[in-house]
């Protein structure tokens, strides 16, 4: 029951694990300015790249990895401990905690995949923040979205009212 349990486990935590995919690069476009060379562009990209992932500090893959193992590990043994404390009431603590181990594995593991997947896309997003400040840096284009600019037509005020002489 040990070793099938594991195994059961195992899978479980790389079926879930395996949904945390996230880019290992920049999400964001960048062009070289206007008569740079694309060799200068392509030595300014791997440096922008190795500067961006230093100033995250981690990698999204590993920061999902280590969030989905933690989220396992903590819902596995949390799991355990209230499915003994149920099972000792209803009189068989051992499958209390088989059960509750299991349970707690399968939620722990889902906990952990979804925050590591939304600690990935916070890192994912910091990185290309980094990159495009290094490769602007370097007089690169960043391309963006002109915004449509809104015309206002403006009113005249209205006539001032008549004054007291003009009424009486």
């Amino acid at each position: 029951m040990n070793a099938r349990m594991r195994m059961i486990s195992a899978l479980m935590l790389f079926a879930v694990g395996g949904c945390a995919t996230l880019p290992s690069g920049p999400s964001v476009l960048v062009l070289p300015s206007e008569g740079k060379p694309f060799e200068q562009f392509q030595g300014e990209d791997a440096m922008c790249r190795d500067w961006a992932g230093g100033q995250v500090g981690i990698s999204p893959q590993q920061a999902s990895k280590e969030s989905t193992i933690n989220g396992a590990a903590i819902g596995t043994v949390l799991g355990a401990g209230i499915g003994a404390a149920l099972g000792a009431a209803g009189g068989d603590p051992g499958a209390g905690a088989a059960f509750g181990a299991g349970t707690g594995l399968l939620f722990g593991t889902a906990a952990g995949a979804d925050s590591a997947q939304t600690y990935g896309w916070q890192a994912q997003r910091r990185y290309d923040n980094a990159y495009l400040q290094c490769m602007y840096s370097y007089g690169n284009q960043i391309p963006s979205v002109a915004a449509k600019r809104r015309t206002v037509r403006a009113v005249p005020p209205p006539p001032p009212p008549p004054s007291y002489e003009d009424r009486y």
